[in-house]
């Protein structure tokens, strides 16, 4: 993840907590290129679920980062949940570290989520009473254990080649985006990568932003300057299909360095700014703040 840093526009000032739990973001009226639409042609959305997640160990050292739970249900169901409350069903996972355990959790997700009738007197005698509320169709690609983000993205192009275009992001962090909003802001600017811009916890690279008519371009990207200022990464990227020509297969290719990186050279990475809540879960620290939202009843990112 990599910090956005605005060069002509002022920075924003920090919302209020309070504006967080409101939902949905406000709409980005003043900086659209284009009037409000529907997502259109069906849209695929891509999660990166091959990281270790070695910084939260001492939350769970033998299940993928996306399998930690947050409440009854992983991190990366209520990533899903964000998309499908926008019309967006078709998924395609980028497997990696203990990918079994993510197959597991939905092959066998019918059972999870249904009553089910056991007659122990016969050997195929079992009955699921109801099928689950989603109605998604989950692509679940193996991209390798020891692969970096760039390479795990160009490994599943056959999933989503056909698509008009796809959204991304990653398996550890939730929002309150307005996934239709930033799909209709992608399709109007024209250009090949959408980044969504959030507010710190700092730590990351930063995007240098100039204006472009009526959007924000990012000209200039830095992998972890040394700066707290600006926007950061946030994930919730969409892409069209000319992305392709900036991914490799080679396992080292980082997306956040040199496809991104080129892409804003190109003047092809437009930044969406996000003003609402946004929340990695990096650290303990961090699900134990999920799972205080969550068990509240008052979680931002349930817009669904």
């Amino acid at each position: 993840m990599v910090h956005l840093h605005h060069v002509r526009r002022p920075a924003l000032r920090l919302l209020p907590r309070a504006v967080y739990s409101r939902g949905r973001e406000a709409r980005h009226d003043e900086r659209t290129c284009v009037p409000w639409g529907i997502v259109g042609r069906r849209v695929k959305a891509v999660i990166l679920c091959g990281g270790a997640g070695t910084r939260i160990r001492d939350v769970a050292d033998d299940i993928p980062k996306p399998m930690i739970r947050i409440g009854e249900w992983p991190v990366l169901w209520h990533i899903m949940k964000i998309y499908a409350s926008h019309g967006i069903t078709d998924f395609v996972l980028c497997l990696g570290y203990k990918s079994w355990t993510i197959k597991e959790f939905f092959l066998n997700y019918r059972s999870l989520t249904a009553d089910i009738t056991v007659d122990l007197g016969r050997h195929d005698g079992i009955e699921l009473h109801n099928s689950p509320p989603e109605d998604w169709r989950v692509t679940l690609a193996e991209t390798g254990e020891h692969v970096q983000t760039g390479a795990r993205v160009r490994r599943i192009k056959s999933y989503v080649e056909q698509a008009e275009l796809f959204c991304l992001t990653y398996g550890d962090g939730v929002a309150d985006i307005d996934i239709t909003a930033l799909i209709a802001f992608h399709k109007g600017h024209g250009r090949i990568a959408t980044v969504t811009g959030v507010r710190p916890p700092g730590r990351f690279g930063v995007m240098n932003v100039a204006e472009d008519g009526e959007c924000p371009l990012v000209h200039r990207f830095e992998e972890k300057p040394q700066t707290t200022e600006g926007l950061i990464n946030g994930g919730f990227f969409v892409f069209d299909q000319r992305l392709w020509d900036y991914l490799t297969d080679d396992p080292s290719l980082i997306l956040e360095h040199e496809p991104l990186a080129n892409l804003a050279r190109d003047g092809q990475l437009v930044l969406y700014e996000h003003r609402g809540f946004w929340q990695p879960m990096d650290t303990y620290r961090e699900w134990k703040l999920l799972n205080e939202l969550w068990a509240s009843g008052e979680a931002p990112w349930n817009t669904w």
